[in-house]
């Protein structure tokens, strides 16, 4: 336990003494999911700060009408439930469960009080719940100020300019694509089509053409198809 423990950034500059004491005590404990397992549910106690060793996270958000939108995804390294265990509400507000076979370190709430009495755990841990935040007002501005053909637009141009050229191969299946956008496949698949017919891209499979004149027009209404 002790060297996965000090294979992780966040817990590697903790004193070893005090580390295998909160082991002793079941402070720190390691739990391996299967995929499709629930990690937590929707409104469930809070209680430890979780790390993920391996495998694939994600978290889900419900909706009355039993459709599931996914909002983030959690990989080797990463941290979930730090927002939630000082907060005033300790209840998860998404589902999480397991996407690929995984290992998750499990960190109560004592554990981490005592654990921010040293400067460089405590640096670290801001440095996290930093980034997860920048994560969460990514998605708000994703979801509330842009419209579909926006955000499909942003992502594709980004995959083009990760991948150096007009022509990207998705990283991710359409599903995944639709979940990361916080749709359904068949708006996803709609969306598509009307690029499709409007010649702004060229879709086959997992491949997309950028036919448009991305860096002389980033407002999407004014996006145009460039001369091949």
């Amino acid at each position: 336990m002790l060297d996965i423990i000090n294979s992780i950034p966040l817990l590697s500059t903790l004193p070893q003494a005090e580390v295998q004491r909160q082991c002793e005590d079941g402070q720190l404990f390691s739990k391996k999911y299967t995929k499709g397992m629930v990690l937590s549910s929707q409104k469930d106690l809070c209680d430890t700060l979780d790390i993920v060793l391996s495998g694939s996270f994600v978290t889900y958000s419900l909706a009355e009408n039993g459709s599931a939108m996914q909002v983030f995804e959690f990989a080797k390294g990463q941290m979930l439930g730090a927002n939630l265990l000082f907060g005033d509400s300790h209840t998860y507000p998404l589902t999480v469960y397991c996407e690929v076979d995984g290992e998750i370190l499990h960190v109560s709430k004592k554990a981490v009080t005592d654990f921010l009495h040293h400067h460089d755990f405590a640096m670290a841990f801001i440095v996290m719940l930093s980034q997860n935040s920048q994560r969460l007002n990514q998605k708000m501005r994703m979801n509330l100020h842009k419209t579909l053909r926006e955000n499909l637009l942003d992502y594709l141009e980004n995959q083009s300019r990760l991948q150096q050229s007009d022509t990207v191969v998705l990283p991710i299946s359409k599903k995944q694509l639709a979940d990361y956008l916080g749709v359904q496949r068949p708006s996803l698949f709609r969306e598509l089509k009307k690029l499709v017919d409007e010649e702004l891209i060229v879709s086959k499979g997992r491949s997309v053409t950028l036919c448009y004149c991305a860096n002389t027009a980033p407002d999407p209404e004014r996006r145009h198809v460039c001369p091949r």
